[in-house]
């Protein structure tokens, strides 16, 4: 595109060029704009340096930081292991200590049914022995036997230390107290003097036994004539043996005759092969009264004594002391012969009955 030049440019343009003096103030504004310039160049520089510096530490901030969250993820990555280990660690101690209380509680289970076990075999143990000690009590008529059981059996009871135990414990006590103030017969005293009253019968002197009384006399006698003072060995023989014919013919003359009262005269007509028979009857009377009180028949005891004592007065002479302690004991035996019940524990068995049916 071309331009026109104005006319007032084209008539001017051959005239020579005029030539302008320089201006102060064009100068300052050059200088204050070179100032300005370089003002804005060392600000620029400043600040580019401050930028360069920023971003360097921005650089090795934002390089610090990935370090960190390098580390941080590391960290998070251990952790978590950590946390996955620690977990599987912890259900393996939760089933650990699962199985121990399980086995823990099947151990008391069965200490539990073991200390069952031993008491209950402790409490069938007692009764056996206490029942066992009760049939000798009433075979033998003592209560030793039911006092030394229940006496052991508290002291096992006690050495047990059960709670469980203690009211069987308690009842032995109360049943052992009722026994040591029970009287009950002497059983064994008995047997043993009716042993004694049979070996005696054989001794005893019949009423129709008076040659037997006489001979019995002169054998008194000549044991008296024997144990005599050593002076009278210093007599002559013709009047020792003169002296002692005399004392013979006295003493059967005074067995020719004998006054004496007889309630039962059939009694002088016993011969002497009745005399065994009798003696023998007696014998078995006393054992019959024997075996009842063995089995506890108190009543057949006393009839069979009472059977002994009518054939004692009617046939044996009762002016002999042998017949009249007889006569003695078999008093005592009736009057010591009572039916007196042996005790019965029941307390005691009632509470080994519970402690048996675990309550």
């Amino acid at each position: 595109m071309s331009t026109e030049s104005p006319p007032e440019l084209a008539a001017s343009a051959p005239a020579a060029p005029r030539t302008h003096a320089p201006s102060f103030g064009g100068g300052a504004a050059l200088f204050t704009l070179s100032v300005i310039s370089i003002a804005a160049l060392v600000s620029s520089v400043l600040l580019w340096q401050r930028l360069s510096s920023i971003q360097e530490q921005l650089a090795r901030q934002s390089a610090e930081s990935g370090t960190q969250a390098i580390e941080a993820r590391t960290m998070a990555q251990q952790a978590q292991d950590l946390a996955r280990d620690t977990s599987a660690r912890l259900a393996v101690a939760e089933a650990r200590v699962g199985e121990v209380s399980l086995q823990r509680a099947q151990l008391e289970e069965l200490m539990q049914s073991l200390s069952r076990s031993r008491d209950e075999n402790l409490v069938v143990d007692i009764d056996a022995g206490l029942r066992l000690a009760q049939q000798q009590a009433q075979l033998t008529g003592s209560l030793q036997p039911l006092v030394a059981a229940l006496k052991s059996a508290s002291q096992r009871v006690e050495r047990a230390a059960q709670p469980r135990l203690a009211p069987v414990q308690r009842a032995m006590g109360h049943d052992l107290e009722q026994l040591e103030r029970a009287s009950v017969t002497d059983t064994a005293g008995l047997l043993g003097r009716l042993d004694d009253l049979a070996r005696q019968v054989d001794d005893l002197p019949l009423i129709s036994g008076v040659a037997l009384a006489a001979g019995m006399r002169r054998q008194a006698g000549s044991e008296q004539a024997a144990s005599a003072p050593a002076g009278a060995a210093s007599e002559p023989r013709w009047q020792t043996a003169l002296r002692r014919t005399w004392e013979g013919v006295r003493e059967e003359t005074r067995g020719l005759v004998r006054v004496s009262r007889i309630d039962h005269p059939d009694a002088m007509l016993l011969a002497p092969d009745q005399a065994f028979f009798l003696r023998e009857n007696l014998k078995l009377k006393l054992l019959n009264a024997r075996v009842a009180l063995l089995a506890r028949r108190m009543d057949e005891a006393r009839s069979d004594l009472a059977g002994v004592t009518t054939a004692l007065n009617r046939y044996f002479d009762p002016a002999s002391r042998r017949t009249q302690g007889a006569a003695t004991v078999l008093q005592q035996l009736q009057a010591n012969m009572k039916a007196v019940e042996t005790p019965q524990l029941d307390d005691t068995f009632a509470a080994l009955a519970t402690a048996a049916a675990g309550r």
